[in-house]
């Protein structure tokens, strides 16, 4: 027991356990306070109330039946299917010339393991057995 404590494998353990200890609480301590963060309704915004100027009895007056024009794209996830479609489209060949180009990285680096195996390993391997035999 005494050569057991004196080992300092023991202690590098120990202290390995009280750092991966630590950690897991760090861990958990921040994935506890995200989720309730995360759950608590965000504060809103305190109304912006401008101070009463001499220029709001000079203000034009609404007309009926006008609307402004849309300034830009609603916020929101686009659901316009041709939008959908050429990002789609645009994705898949990017796909391709990836898959393509590991196709080509993997075959390359096969090739290349198997001339070295024909010209440095086998020859090597082959000498050893004439001169051994």
């Amino acid at each position: 027991m005494r050569h057991f404590l004196r080992s300092p494998l023991t202690w590098m353990v120990v202290a390995e356990l009280i750092v991966v200890g630590a950690l897991v609480v760090l861990a958990s301590t921040a994935i506890t306070s995200a989720i309730t963060a995360a759950s608590r309704p965000a504060p809103a915004s305190p109304a912006l109330s401008l101070p009463d100027s001499p220029g709001d009895a000079t203000a034009l007056p609404d007309l009926p039946g006008v609307t402004p024009g849309l300034r830009g794209p609603l916020p929101g996830l686009n659901v316009d299917s041709s939008f959908w479609r050429s990002r789609l489209a645009e994705l898949n060949r990017e796909q391709v010339v990836l898959a393509q180009l590991e196709w080509r990285i993997v075959h390359a680096a096969m090739d290349a393991i198997k001339r070295y195996l024909e010209t440095v390993v086998l020859p090597a391997i082959q000498h050893a057995e004439k001169s051994g035999g």
